[in-house]
């Protein structure tokens, strides 16, 4: 029979994901809202289930939390955020400025040869078949947005870009299972633009494919509260 393990070594056990690990891990739970809406997080459990601590269990929810993927209530501690159709449009009002700008420094900014490159990832993406996993067609969506800002050589494009993208994931994800057929069609038609450098017209189409109506995100927003509570219990 082992001896049971002692104190020092349960801690050991019990933190060997790094601080940066910890952030990697509860995040992507957030973005994919397996901390239900409104819900309080039981961060014993949590902890548990992460094989951490709760102090950098804590500091790990507290960053979380600054940075919109969390809430925080007096007396409840942290709560799974809502899925709130304003703030949701927000984002993608806020993802629609950012993106016009890092297309107009691509533009002006990539070479022929990284326009080239780009297309080439467009056209393999669209190779990719229609019922492929709405996971994997978000990432080549992603992607494609992020490889247009890695085009302004400007990093902070791509920084910002990365954090609206975790939190309308999941959105995009819900979005997708109704969008699959246009997607990489509406991509290779702005990389054709921007290919031309025909700044206009390659505005005109993105503003196009990533703007979305109120009445569009609370349809989504609908669908997503189903998956969400469907999951939960299968």
């Amino acid at each position: 029979m082992n001896a049971p393990l002692s104190h020092s070594a349960l801690l050991s056990r019990r933190t060997h994901l790094s601080s940066d690990e910890i952030y990697d891990r509860v995040k992507e739970m957030a973005a994919r809202f397996e901390f239900r809406p409104n819900e309080r997080i039981n961060e014993i459990e949590l902890s548990r289930s992460l094989s951490v601590s709760r102090t950098p269990l804590r500091e790990v929810l507290n960053r979380l939390m600054v940075e919109g993927f969390l809430t925080r209530e007096q007396n409840k501690g942290f709560i799974g955020r809502a899925l709130d159709p304003k703030e949701i449009l927000s984002l993608y009002e806020f993802r629609r400025g950012i993106e016009t700008s890092t297309l107009a420094l691509a533009c002006d900014r990539a070479t022929d040869d990284q326009i080239a490159e780009l297309e080439q990832f467009t056209r393999e993406s669209i190779d990719v078949k229609e019922d492929e996993s709405a996971t994997r067609l978000v990432a080549l969506d992603e992607e494609f947005h992020l490889r247009i800002a890695r085009l302004t050589a400007n990093p902070e494009y791509e920084r910002a870009l990365l954090n609206i993208n975790s939190r309308i994931h999941y959105i995009r994800w819900v979005d997708m299972q109704q969008r699959r057929s246009f997607t990489q069609a509406e991509h290779m038609a702005i990389v054709r633009a921007l290919k031309r450098r025909a700044l206009v017209d390659a505005n005109d189409l993105l503003v196009r494919h990533i703007t979305r109506r109120l009445d569009q995100i609370v349809d989504v927003v609908k669908a997503g509260y189903a998956e969400i509570y469907t999951r939960a219990v299968r």
